[in-house]
């Protein structure tokens, strides 16, 4: 039983403080780009997205070469007695960059599909800009945001290769189910890789079914702006 709640436990840690801190920048960076009136706005969520489409080995070298001793960031880190690499923090730091985009892809779609009309309804009342994003903009959007939240956790609690990379797999310390599941079938132990994969699978599910309730149902939403 040990063999599958200490990396579930562990998984569910690191992907939860993962999808905090995407659903944090995520929103921040959607809104900026929904809003920015320039060509540049979509090379930069393309450069961000980036990590949806490289090969998770790939995200964890760059990571590596980030924060490791001798990495631009980590070694000026470790002059602070701060190190990153084979902890479960950087594991988070992992999950975060890979679940980011699923943040910021539904979060941008949910930004621009707000009726801007009520927006400046909003400013003809004079509120201010603080309060017409959070008395107004994001509300509206809460529902596509709250699926790629949702989205960027299944993707969290799954990642693997850039975890791998960066955090290692130290029983009880930085092995998520994702590593757990690969240091048991190496070990030949079928039994336990498929009590971790059934465990997985199903936590995934359930995310994803959660995620498609919430995601705005945008046909009907199109015929709603067709009759207003």
């Amino acid at each position: 039983m040990a063999d599958i709640a200490a990396p579930l436990l562990l998984s569910l840690k690191v992907a939860g403080w993962a999808t905090l801190l995407s659903a944090v920048l995520g929103v921040a960076v959607a809104y900026a780009l929904s809003r920015w009136r320039s060509s540049w706005s979509d090379v930069v969520d393309s450069v961000l997205t980036l990590p949806m489409v490289l090969p998770p080995t790939v995200i964890g070298y760059y990571l590596l070469v980030l924060l490791g001793r001798r990495g631009w960031l980590g070694s000026w880190l470790a002059d602070m007695g701060i190190v990153l690499v084979f902890t479960w923090q950087g594991a988070v730091i992992a999950a975060t960059v890979v679940a980011f985009p699923m943040v910021l892809k539904a979060a941008r779609a949910a930004f621009e599909d707000v009726d801007h009309a009520l927006e400046h309804a909003a400013q003809v009342l004079g509120i201010s800009a603080a309060g017409i994003f959070f008395r107004v903009t994001l509300p509206l959007a809460m529902r596509g945001i709250l699926a790629g939240v949702l989205l960027a956790f299944a993707r969290a609690l799954g990642e693997f290769g850039a975890t791998l990379m960066i955090a290692g797999s130290i029983p009880g310390k930085t092995q998520t189910l994702s590593i757990s599941i690969y240091e048991a079938v190496q070990a030949g132990n079928d039994s336990l890789a498929n009590v971790l994969v059934l465990t997985t699978s199903l936590a995934c599910i359930v995310v994803l079914l959660i995620a498609g309730r919430l995601a705005p149902d945008r046909s009907r939403m199109a015929v709603a702006r067709g009759q207003a």
